[in-house]
């Protein structure tokens, strides 16, 4: 009880802060974003400490790629763009309703709250949280208890260049985390696994409160006949174990036309070799945090060996002296459906490679699975890419790479079916976090009296009504 009476001062605290100015300037709002910036800017050396004692190691490059770099970019997208994005949008009212005008005039909601996941501490709390200042929000943050370090330092620059009346995070357990969820937020955004997320949909209905769920999914890679094995390999490669496969748009298999599958596999091998030449006791190859976690993906390895797959390990488990633990980049080739690892999102260094009989065999299992975060297709057949883009849904898709769409802040990034729903980052993120309220304006020299009863038959025919 003493969580959820906490949590409600705080969040009334910023309504009423949101109530005493409910539509911030171009100039505040401008200054929020840049003191976001700024403190990840100063304190990226802090960040990258505090991620890698909670991951027991974690890559510095990756921390300042994926946390750092991406929130200094999108804070400064946001900023250059704000301008543009506030403005209120001219909209047509048809010859019938002429001279009246009318416009689209973009509200902040109030206060959204923002439960950020394990994975990408830093970043998957603070996008979505440059998106909901911009829209001109009050934001409250709940991380993740995963990662204990990374939250103490978030509370604590948070408290340093932000009023708690106008961005305030709140460390704690998982009970905080489910009575942070049952406040009545005017939006709420969630970033984690589909379980969790029906939990916090259950609680936030009871409020009727707006919802984002980002909740990733088993993400298919499509490799076609025309493909460079090589160059779709280090693609693939880099986006599996980048984070040691910890991201919710990773590759989560690859299906390939079968005469290529041999192929493929020695082109993995050989681009984990050089990425990783030390083997997991490379410095910028990351630990799997998470004892539980770890056992959950070593089981759904240790099923798949039982079940007959060909298991390629491409490195040696290691523990270390910190208590972290690296789990080896691992090939698992031709599982079945009804195995764990084809049934439930990996989030880890494991990686089903299934030889299919041709594209159309790829695509139909793609159609029948659940819809995916994203999907990654390499192919320079513009048929089979259009085909892609029609006969499949997910939530973003690349050709030719992995991952990079989500560096872009123009791009919408968000599920679509059970990997989530609505988007945000730049511009679809400003919106997310608005309200587009409709003005309509009467014109004195209105001629819609004549529609007043006693109505005029001869006028609704002159009108084509």
């Amino acid at each position: 009880m003493s969580h959820a009476r906490d949590l409600q001062v705080q969040l009334d605290a910023q309504r009423r802060a949101f109530t005493a100015e409910p539509y911030p300037s171009l100039a505040t709002r401008r200054d929020r974003l840049t003191r976001l910036a700024t403190l990840t800017r100063r304190h990226r050396d802090e960040i990258a400490e505090a991620i890698s004692t909670d991951f027991g190691q974690r890559a510095e490059v990756e921390t300042r790629l994926a946390e750092v770099a991406t929130i200094l970019q999108g804070a400064g997208f946001a900023r250059r763009r704000l301008r543009r994005w506030m403005r209120p949008s001219r909209q047509p009212v048809g010859w019938r309703l002429q001279p009246a005008r009318a416009r689209v005039h973009t509200q902040p909601l109030g206060v959204v709250g923002i439960i950020s996941p394990s994975n990408y501490p830093w970043s998957l709390a603070w996008l979505p949280a440059i998106d909901a200042l911009a829209a001109g929000n009050r934001v409250m943050i709940k991380p993740s208890e995963q990662t204990p370090a990374t939250s103490v330092l978030m509370a604590r620059l948070a408290a340093r260049y932000f009023a708690p009346e106008e961005l305030c995070v709140m460390e704690g357990d998982s009970e905080v985390a489910r009575a942070f969820a049952a406040l009545p937020f005017d939006h709420l955004l969630f970033t984690g696994s589909a379980a969790i997320g029906r939990e916090v949909a259950r609680a936030a209905a009871a409020n009727l409160t707006p919802i984002t769920l980002e909740l990733g999914g088993k993400t298919p890679v499509l490799i076609a006949g025309d493909a460079d094995l090589e160059k779709a390999a280090e693609r693939i490669a880099f986006g599996k174990w980048l984070n040691a496969g910890r991201t919710c748009i990773a590759p989560d298999y690859v299906l390939v036309e079968a005469p290529q599958l041999e192929g493929f596999l020695k082109a993995m091998q050989h681009q984990v070799s050089r990425f990783y030449p030390e083997g997991t006791a490379s410095r910028d190859y990351s630990s799997v945090p998470g004892a539980e976690h770890r056992a959950r993906l070593e089981s759904m390895l240790y099923e798949a060996r039982n079940h007959g797959c060909r298991v390629i390990e491409l490195g040696e488990r290691l523990e270390l002296a910190d208590g972290g633990v690296k789990l080896p980049p691992t090939l698992v080739v031709d599982p079945t459906e009804n195995l764990a690892i084809m049934r439930e999102e990996v989030f880890g260094p494991w990686l089903s490679v299934i030889g299919v009989p041709d594209m159309d065999n790829a695509i139909a299992r793609v159609q029948r699975a659940p819809r995916p975060l994203a999907l990654y297709a390499f192919t320079d057949d513009s048929d089979l890419r259009r085909r892609l883009l029609e006969e499949t849904h997910s939530g973003g898709v690349v050709f030719n790479d992995t991952l990079w769409h989500n560096a872009v802040p123009a791009l919408p990034f968000g599920g679509v079916g059970e990997s989530g729903i609505g988007s945000y980052q730049g511009e679809a993120g400003f919106r997310r976090f608005s309200h587009a309220r409709a003005v309509f304006l009467q014109s004195p020299r209105s001629p819609v009296g004549w529609l007043n009863p006693p109505y005029r038959r001869w006028l609704l025919r002159l009108l084509g009504l």
